[in-house]
């Protein structure tokens, strides 16, 4: 599996499913059997561990990207700044603004300080994550699109 355009499929397929099972089923489920409590702590946990793994998918897929918006562009065929890319650092943009920006204010909201009260920095932080999925759902329809539409190498 050389070819670069089959993994970006991969890589942001996988992505997806990773945003998708963490709200739909893990922060779900901790506050489904949890009292409130225990619950926002074990969110929290999952939530950090998806915004790692998302800074280093979203960087590998723009990476990728990027290499093949300059194969694009040495071949005369388009920019080297791919709608994909554009894709990947609009995640990557809403995970460093909506986690590790959101964060540390709703920790301060938490204790008491601060402009803004938690629930606005939750609904924040929501929006930026849902935009994070928008944004890698089109990735990985848009990269799974172009994978299809090319013929397959003999190389494999």
């Amino acid at each position: 599996m050389r070819d670069p355009t089959r993994w970006s499929v991969l890589l942001a397929a996988g992505w997806l499913g990773l945003l998708l099972a963490v709200a739909a089923i893990g922060t779900a489920s901790a506050f489904a059997l949890l009292p409130a409590a225990q619950a926002g702590p074990v969110a929290a946990r999952m939530l950090g561990l998806e915004a790692g793994t998302s800074l280093a998918l979203g960087a590998v897929l723009a990476l990728l990207q990027r290499a093949e918006g300059r194969r694009l562009a040495e071949s005369g065929q388009g920019s080297a700044f791919t709608p994909g890319l554009a894709l990947a650092l609009g995640a990557l943009f809403c995970t460093v603004l909506g986690y590790y920006g959101v964060l540390p204010l709703m920790d301060e909201a938490r204790a008491g300080r601060g402009r803004l009260g938690f629930g606005t920095l939750h609904a924040v932080s929501a929006a930026f994550y849902g935009a994070k999925v928008l944004l890698v759902a089109a990735l990985a329809w848009r990269l799974a699109g172009a994978g299809l539409s090319r013929k397959p190498s003999s190389s494999g």
